[in-house]
């Protein structure tokens, strides 16, 4: 049995849906589910092993014997209605994580991504330092709530050759990665309500680098031509997208990166300067990528969900396995 912890969204869906056609036995869970809606239920006999159920409004199944686990994008906890205070809210959802997270780390199976390591991993200093550290290089970088700092950053790089971003862009609070301009700088004092990020801009082409386990799919998005060729992610409709082959040393330092951060799948950005230079941006651990296999014809989730079907313990049929192998052949060569 391979467990999902996902809300129900297009690219867990689009694994699932794989999965199951393939025969696979499939639990999803909602995180938001828990504790209003859903129901846990740990039982430690004194003989034997113990046996870990789950019911939800889609879901009801015992887990001891899951095998392969894929954590991405959870929500939050979702509690009764009925505790009308914040602290028994706060109380239900700190019991409910000591459960449910106390559940996880107990199970026998594979992760794609290990929870803990996937939530340390989001913390972009952390990337950026352990990129540093194994060579990759990084565009000049600021992270402050010091308006003094950030005047003088901005001063030695420059208006208009400065960006600015936020450290997660959420649905709720989405932030897309801006220049500075002049008249931006009257309103540099706000940065002492919350560290922001502040970095070179780097003209050049965006590059989207989606590791699978030991699988490496990049694909060039070339976003200079477009109305806003700040942010690729903004106009990527617009933007010339196509599958490439990265140098091997970049290859090699990439797969070194996820190891180091203890990730199995990631959505890695690059910039590559004209002249060559490839610059580290960031690592997304539960990142996007059917924008990239719907303009490219990478086979992303034929990956993923061949992933995780090895690491149940059983292999992909001979026909997805021929599939997935011979796009991946004819569109990527090996890049391992």
């Amino acid at each position: 049995m391979i467990l999902v912890v996902s809300h129900d969204e297009d690219h867990a869906r689009a694994v699932v849906r794989r999965l199951e056609a393939d025969g696979r036995e499939v639990v999803r869970l909602d995180l938001a589910d828990f504790p209003a809606r859903a129901e846990i239920t740990l039982d430690y006999a004194r003989a034997g092993e113990p046996v870990y159920t789950v019911r939800t409004p889609t879901a009801h199944a015992r887990l001891d014997g899951c095998r392969a686990a894929w954590w991405r994008r959870v929500r939050p906890f979702t509690v009764d209605e009925g505790l009308g205070t914040l602290r028994d809210q706060s109380f239900a959802i700190s019991e409910t994580g000591q459960a449910l997270h106390g559940l996880f780390h107990s199970l026998n199976c594979t992760w794609v991504n290990p929870p803990a390591l996937d939530g340390i991993a989001h913390h972009k200093p952390y990337q950026w330092e352990v990129a540093r550290r194994l060579g990759l290089t990084l565009p000049r970088t600021l992270v402050t709530n010091d308006a003094g700092r950030a005047r003088r950053f901005i001063q030695e790089t420059g208006v208009g050759r400065t960006v600015y971003k936020a450290f997660i862009a959420s649905a709720g609070a989405w932030r897309e990665t801006r220049l500075v301009r002049t008249e931006d700088l009257a309103a540099l004092d706000a940065v002492r309500y919350a560290p922001v990020i502040f970095q070179e801009y780097v003209p050049g082409t965006d590059l989207r680098v989606t590791i699978v386990g030991d699988r490496v799919f990049a694909a060039e998005i070339d976003a200079s031509q477009t109305n806003y060729p700040v942010d690729m992610r903004m106009v990527v409709h617009e933007a010339q997208v196509r599958p490439v082959t990265l140098p091997s040393a970049i290859t090699d330092c990439l797969l070194r990166f996820m190891r180091a951060l203890g990730l199995v799948y990631g959505a890695i950005d690059l910039r590559r300067r004209s002249n060559g230079e490839y610059l580290f941006l960031e690592v997304n651990p539960a990142g996007q990528w059917l924008f990239v296999e719907e303009r490219t014809g990478l086979p992303i989730t034929a990956e993923v969900a061949a992933l995780l079907a090895h690491l149940d313990g059983r292999e992909p049929t001979p026909a997805a396995v021929a599939g997935a192998a011979g796009a991946a052949g004819a569109l990527l060569g090996e890049v391992r």
